[in-house]
């Protein structure tokens, strides 16, 4: 009889089995230590929490790679520090990366801004146009990056064809997969080679501290890691700590969000001063049929559209009482925020037009309260917006 392989909650709380001594503590300390001792004239790994090998980030590591079937894994100091370090583990001066246009707006400032710096050219590509993928390939193309889903209309891709597009060619698929978290979605399992995650969302899910992750093979994370010593992002251990103790609890949150997100997803979609609703759970959405075959759950984003535009939006934020005007996402309170003013304020107007994102529209992070007063919230704050 073959072994059972760890369900997802199991891997959250434990990662990979292994043995226990008598008087361990059953909940993993802190190690609040930059340095350790070391042994005197050997040769061995160095114990520095700048080197990320400090046993709090060791022991994360150890269960987010096991939570997305990745030979490895690694946490840094925010989502931008792994997704930075991710890529340059991959890319070389002369080097070229295609890039989803659907991005979060700090990816795009790290792209457009700093890679030219390092000699790396981006091309950008809109996904609705598949074959433009292969069209924007080059000799020198090493990576091809994706959101899924994305931030904030929640547009969900189908990784596989774009796998096998890369695959055939030798050049990496690194996906960001923070809205999803590996309860809903893991891309390894649908051929992507890298993931990346800001911690600071689905995986602590409290709200109270900065992390990113990136998980992938051993050479990849040792590769980061040599980065991250010189670079020096590393998560602190504290840190690492309250991340361990909220994914022990992210299985059962994410089942929590999934709900919300489609009962409030339903309410606003009939809602007379919401125009258009963003949700890969509701059958209008473009992408649902994807969604539905690859997604584990449809998660807590929602994307709203007001009818009376930025005015409405403001005024809405206002009036808010439990929901609370923030620019993150992924805790377990309900966060509200406008992305023309947050995640997307570094883009044009235009450029944000051309992604789907106009003035009145509003990203809406739905917690685990009770889903009926989020939504009583919203109805009362939404009154003479149209």
């Amino acid at each position: 009889m073959s072994r059972r392989e760890a369900g997802l909650s199991t891997r959250a709380i434990h990662g990979p089995p292994r043995p226990r001594r008598n008087r361990d503590p059953v909940a993993f300390p802190i190690f609040q230590s930059s340095t350790f001792i070391n042994p005197i004239g050997s040769a061995g790994e160095v114990l520095y929490t700048r080197y990320g090998n400090n046993p709090n980030q060791v022991e994360l590591a150890r269960r987010l790679s096991a939570l997305e079937g990745a030979e490895a894994a690694i946490f840094l100091a925010s989502g931008m520090g792994a997704t930075a370090l991710a890529h340059l583990a991959l890319l070389n001066p002369g080097d070229h990366l295609v890039s989803s246009q659907w991005i979060y707006g700090g990816t795009r400032q790290l792209f457009d801004r700093e890679f030219g710096r390092f000699g790396i050219d981006v091309t950008y590509v809109n996904p609705d146009r598949r074959r433009d993928w292969k069209k924007r390939l080059r000799k020198t193309t090493r990576a091809v990056f994706v959101e899924t889903p994305t931030n904030p209309l929640m547009r969900v891709l189908d990784l596989e064809p774009l796998a096998r597009l890369c695959h055939d060619r030798g050049i990496a698929l690194v996906v960001d997969s923070t809205f999803a978290s590996p309860i809903n979605y893991r891309p390894l399992e649908h051929g992507a080679d890298v993931v990346i995650h800001s911690a600071t969302k689905y995986l602590n899910g409290h709200s109270d501290i900065i992390g990113g992750a990136v998980a992938g093979t051993e050479s990849v994370i040792e590769e980061i890691r040599q980065l991250l010593q010189v670079w020096g992002p590393a998560l602190d251990p504290h840190a690492a700590w309250l991340i361990d103790r909220g994914m022990k609890t992210l299985a059962v949150r994410m089942q929590r969000h999934n709900t919300n997100g489609m009962q409030f997803a339903k309410w606003a979609e009939g809602h007379p001063s919401i125009t258009t609703v963003h949700y890969p759970g509701l059958t209008a959405h473009p992408d649902h049929t994807v969604a539905a075959a690859t997604l584990d759950g449809f998660g807590g984003m929602v994307g709203i559209q007001l009818a009376g535009g930025a005015q409405a939006a403001e005024r809405m934020l206002r009036r808010l009482r439990i929901a609370q005007h923030a620019p993150s996402l992924g805790g377990v309170e309900t966060l509200v925020s406008e992305p023309r003013l947050t995640s997307h304020a570094s883009l044009t107007p235009e450029q944000r037009q051309a992604q789907g994102i106009p003035d009145g529209f509003v990203r809406v992070s739905l917690g685990i309260e009770d889903v009926e007063d989020i939504t009583a919230d919203f109805e009362r704050a939404l009154r003479g917006t149209t």
